[in-house]
């Protein structure tokens, strides 16, 4: 089995659990040191995922938003069991989990499978970025080809997090000079970007686990991937994933 296809299974085990837990009345929620939310299915989907990977790739690390791990070695999984737990425990169909290998540093594989929107991501290096909605046929996606931010669409997270970990000015200049802005948030704003349907999605405070597969999607969708430091690394705490033309623009606005 090559590793895009051991991925897809274990999005397939993950669509399983969660899509049977999705707007149960008997979710078990929990508080986390941070503050953020954790259900009984977040640990149930990141075990599952973790007993496939002893088994198929015992040599591999594997770190995860619930479990911890390390990602040091030549290859590792990173893996977040539900990206958008928020929109879980709260019955908005916004939701997926991802998946990514990433070898020496470097995600080469990414899967983002969102079951509620019927909708799944996935690409490998070299070959191309993916989608299929349904039980349709994979497409090939690619980035928009939009060159000047007043025409193009952006998507940020909410203006709290810009002003408690960036700055709200950086926040108004990139969404004042773009066309139009919207908040979808999480995974599925970096998604729409490799698929062209926006230009730019900006978030100033994340996890390797949240962006390690968008990293290898964007990139093979055509698109760029940096933190807003401009380095091309999904451990870097923030990120701007654009269609590629508009990312030194965007960049500059958001310095600071």
């Amino acid at each position: 089995m090559t590793d895009l296809e051991l991925a897809l299974q274990l999005a397939d085990t993950a669509d399983a659990l969660t899509t049977d837990r999705f707007r149960a009345l008997d979710l078990d929620v929990d508080r986390k040191p941070d503050r953020t939310p954790v259900t009984d299915a977040d640990l149930a989907v990141e075990d599952a995922v973790r007993a496939v990977l002893a088994e198929q790739r015992p040599g591999d690390e594997v770190a995860g938003e619930e479990r911890g791990g390390e990602a040091t070695g030549p290859r590792a999984w990173v893996l977040d069991p539900i990206d958008g737990t928020k929109n879980f425990l709260r019955g908005v169909p916004a939701w997926a989990t991802l998946i990514a290998l990433v070898q020496d540093g470097t995600p080469v594989l990414g899967v983002i499978s969102a079951p509620a929107l019927g909708r799944r991501w996935w690409a490998a290096a070299g070959q191309g970025a993916w989608a299929v909605s349904g039980g349709g046929a994979p497409e090939r996606i690619s980035v928009s080809g939009v060159r000047e931010l007043g025409d193009a669409y952006v998507s940020t997270t909410h203006l709290g997090t810009w002003v408690e970990h960036r700055s709200r000015e950086a926040y108004l200049r990139l969404v004042d000079a773009c066309w139009e802005n919207r908040a979808f948030g999480d995974f599925w704003q970096h998604c729409l970007v490799a698929e062209g349907a926006i230009d730019l999605a900006a978030e100033p405070i994340v996890n390797p686990w949240d962006v390690a597969a968008a990293q290898v999607l964007v990139q093979e969708a055509g698109g760029r991937f940096t933190d807003l430091d401009g380095r091309p690394d999904h451990r870097g705490g923030t990120v701007l994933t654009s269609n590629g033309h508009l990312h030194a623009a965007a960049l500059e606005l958001l310095r600071g």
